[in-house]
């Protein structure tokens, strides 16, 4: 009897360790993307490259990389300048600001995700071109 209730215990704390690693769409999103047109033009531009872009539900998914120790420091901000490109589909101009003081010599790779569904407009897709990188991409919801 006194096993099965050790047993028990022992199983109890372990579950009780045990993380819930699922995710919604909701939670994705590390970030928000912000709005503004003179932090877009006046936000950091420390040097970084932009490997990879992806849509996942309303996130925008960027993989990164620049010069640094681990980029724990790294003030990292995905800036829109606020204007809507009359074109089909329409355009927004996005670009991804970092303030980087690391003076390591290594390259560290990051992929941070940003919400993004604050730059919905009443069509259905928009071109999000990331200005810093010459990517683009579509939005489609």
């Amino acid at each position: 009897m006194k096993k099965i209730l050790i047993f028990t215990l022992f199983l109890l704390v372990c579950y009780s360790c045990i993380e819930n690693n699922t995710a919604s769409n909701d939670d994705y999103s590390d970030f928000q993307v912000i709005i503004d047109e003179d932090l877009y033009a006046n936000a950091p531009a420390d040097p970084l490259e932009i490997l990879d872009i992806a849509i996942v539900s309303d996130s925008l998914k960027i993989s990164f990389s620049s010069g640094g120790c681990d980029g724990s420091s790294w003030e990292v901000k995905l800036i829109d300048s606020g204007a809507i490109l009359e074109s089909f589909p329409v355009q927004r101009n996005l670009r991804l600001s970092l303030k980087n003081e690391e003076l390591c010599k290594a390259i560290v790779f990051k992929e941070i995700a940003f919400d993004i569904s604050k730059l919905k407009t009443d069509d259905s897709k928009i071109q999000l071109n990331v200005t810093n990188s010459n990517n683009s991409i579509l939005y489609e919801y």
